[in-house]
Order: C-alpha cells, then sequence, then structure tokens
C-alpha cells in the first residue's frame, strides 16, 4: 500500500488506539497519585515513542538479519492488525486485578497498551516499504503520540463527559475500520505474491 502522511497517522492512531486504553491506563493508575498521573502518561508515551521510533531506524536492518522480505511483513502485519481489531471489536472480558499497587514503568503502560506488536510491525512497514520517507513517518508517529498523550491525559474527563458507552462505541468503530485496513494490507500481499509466482 503505498501510504501518504495523512493515512500513515490515521493508521498508527487506530494501532495505538488511545481510546481503547483509556479504561487500560485508568486501572493501571488508580492507584497513583491523582497528582501524578499526568507526568506518569507522559512518560510512558515517551517511552514507547522512543521504542517506535527506534523500530523505524533499524528496520530494515532487523528485516535483513531475519531474513524477512517485505511482502510477508505485509502479510503478517495485516493478520496481526485484523486480530488487534476483532478485540477491538470484541474485548475479552474485564478481570480486576488489583495484587498491582506501584506505580506501573514500562509494562504495561507503553509496552504493550501503546507500543504493541501491531504497531512495532506497522512502523516496520511503513520504513521497509518507503525508506526515503522516513522523516515523513516519523512525523506521523510524532502526531500520533500527541494524540495518544493528549487522549489519555483527558481520558477522566473524556469519561465522564461522554461516558462508557460512547467511548466503547468509538472503540468498536475504530476496529471496524481496522478490520478494513488489516483486510487490503492482506489483500495486497497476496496479489504482490501471485505476481511474483506467475512471473517466477
Amino acid at each position: 500500500m503505498n501510504y501518504t502522511f495523512i493515512s500513515a497517522t490515521i493508521l498508527l492512531i487506530l494501532i495505538t488506539d488511545p481510546v481503547g486504553n483509556i479504561p487500560i491506563f485508568a486501572n493501571a493508575l488508580k492507584h497513583v497519585a491523582p497528582e501524578r498521573r499526568a507526568l506518569v502518561i507522559l512518560r510512558e508515551v515517551f517511552i514507547a515513542f522512543v521504542l517506535l521510533l527506534t523500530f523505524m531506524f533499524v528496520g530494515e536492518g532487523f528485516l535483513r538479519v531475519m531474513g524477512l522480505s517485505e511482502l510477508s511483513l505485509q502479510i503478517g502485519g495485516g493478520v496481526i492488525l485484523f486480530l488487534i481489531a476483532l478485540r477491538m471489536i470484541f474485548p475479552p472480558p474485564k478481570t480486576e486485578d488489583d495484587t498491582e499497587l506501584r506505580e506501573p514503568l514500562i509494562v504495561p503502560l507503553a509496552i504493550p497498551a501503546i507500543a504493541g506488536p501491531s504497531a512495532l510491525a506497522t512502523v516496520l512497514l511503513l520504513v521497509s516499504q518507503a525508506p526515503e520517507r522516513r522523516l515523513e513517518w516519523v512525523a506521523a508517529l510524532c502526531v500520533t503520540m500527541a494524540v495518544s498523550a493528549t487522549v489519555l491525559v483527558l481520558a477522566e474527563r473524556i469519561q465522564r463527559v461522554a461516558g462508557d458507552r460512547i467511548v466503547t462505541a468509538l472503540e468498536r468503530l475504530m476496529g471496524l475500520v481496522l478490520v478494513a485496513v488489516s483486510i487490503e494490507m492482506m489483500l495486497r500481499g497476496v496479489k504482490s505474491f501471485a505476481r511474483q509466482l506467475a512471473g517466477a
């Protein structure tokens, strides 16, 4: 797929899913002092940003070392996105876990809530398809992280104003869009593979 800055930004926002992360962050931060929550959120978003940015710059080398082709990454990324989208539309039952009373660090907020496998695969895919546009992808990632930070810092207000039902409905809608994106990625990967077989 030939991504533009806007489409890449939208894709990254859908995958990092800041709206869907609201309940995850709320549960993880409920034992953190209210005055520290915004600072913790910004710290976790920054850690996720550094990790994704690192993958953008070492992605090509990683593919070469692992012997992976862009085609396999595209199809595999599509499969991962599809599974993530299904979880957004049909979330697993929520469980209460009150055993963790310490302030969260890196896990589970930065990783995997924000910089999960699907986000890592996506930044690798963007760079592998158009390495000459790396700065454009970095800008898209910056916008994505800014959106995530804003949504998560304002999460409590968003929940109060919109209500849980609207937040849930919005996440379902984002999941539906991501399903379409993931299927398109897989279809294009399969078509490219069929063309390679035909030309062999």
